[in-house]
């Protein structure tokens, strides 16, 4: 049964982080903020920059964005492998195989 309080401990690899498509005119327009707390220190990036730069950090952030702001979300999203290019450091896991096109 789910218990929503319980990390099951599941693991996500995600590969190929540099192929990611956004709809719409996100790439250019949407802005991710950050500020360091010192005057002067807010920094704007868009996902077109982040693409070029750190693909993987783009699926990063959209995953911690939909997770609890909690430290169970913390936790879970520590869960979370995202890799540039088709090779990854998971091997010794034997992680399985799910083709996202196949599911209905």
């Amino acid at each position: 049964s789910f218990t929503p309080h319980v990390d099951c401990g599941d693991n996500v690899i995600v590969i190929n982080a540099e192929k990611v498509r956004l709809t719409g005119n996100k790439l250019n327009d949407k802005i991710y903020l950050s500020y360091s707390g010192y005057p002067g220190g807010q920094r704007k990036q868009t996902p077109a920059e982040l693409l070029a730069k750190y693909p993987e950090r783009l699926i990063e952030k959209a995953v911690k964005g939909m997770l609890p702001k909690n430290k169970l979300g913390s936790k879970v999203y520590g869960n979370l492998k995202v890799y540039v290019g088709a090779e990854h450091k998971q091997e010794a896991q034997n992680p399985k195989v799910i083709d996202l096109n196949t599911i209905k």
